[in-house]
């Protein structure tokens, strides 16, 4: 199999990974058509908002797996087959092939086949498959996610916080650490977040005009 054949099996199965939503599935077993309530968006976010903490983390959990798998599988296959000598199944770097099955997750969760191509807006999709890409970066960006959510309680300023940390996390730590990042990870990064700023455009429409709902803590 050839390596341009491998990248889009593995970003195929990603897409099919990615579209399975965890939010409408979490929200239908409680009666409710999440699509049609609070923000309408079928994310984790949206879910904590109607159902509360126990369901809004479990769909954040969950979405977090589907990006851990969908890039994992293909990486550890990759480094498999390569390590072993059969490379000649499935040509190519096993990074290549975990990014392609995370791109392939990331447009599932947001473009899902089986809700219209509508989707959530891929942030715990986003932190599982780059905990096995760019772990370092993407601890950094978590921690950093935590810090402007506890400041602001905005979900989506903290969101596009984390995803514009990734490259430039991946510019400096080689700086100031031994760490190090070739351009393909650094422009992966960048890609990342510049689909994360995309993706929360309409948040950052209403963060600019002061009508983004905050976060408010239930009693």
């Amino acid at each position: 199999m050839s390596e341009t054949t491998g990248i889009f099996v593995f970003a195929l199965l990603g897409y099919l990974i990615g579209s399975v939503n965890f939010a409408v599935l979490v929200a239908k077993k409680h009666g409710i058509d999440i699509l049609k309530e609070g923000s309408g968006n079928p994310g984790a976010t949206n879910v904590k908002r109607v159902l509360g903490k126990g369901p809004g983390n479990l769909v954040f959990a969950l979405d977090a797996l589907k990006g851990f798998v969908g890039a994992g599988l293909p990486t550890l296959v990759g480094y498999v087959i390569a390590t072993q000598g059969i490379d000649f199944i499935i040509q190519g770097d096993a990074f290549i092939h975990g990014v392609a099955g995370f791109v392939g997750t990331l447009l599932g969760h947001c473009f899902s086949c089986f809700l219209k191509f509508k989707g959530g807006k891929g942030v715990a999709s986003t932190i599982g498959g780059l905990l096995v890409l760019l772990p370092i970066p993407i601890l950094i960006g978590a921690a950093i996610w935590g810090l402007v959510f506890t400041l602001s309680r905005y979900v989506s300023l903290a969101s596009i916080a984390l995803g514009v940390s990734l490259p430039l996390s991946c510019w400096l730590l080689p700086l100031f650490t031994k760490l190090t990042f070739g351009q393909p990870e650094f422009w992966f990064a960048a890609a990342i977040a510049a689909f994360n700023v995309w993706t929360h455009r309409s948040n950052i429409g209403r963060l600019l005009t002061g009508t983004e709902n905050r976060f408010v803590k239930q009693a």
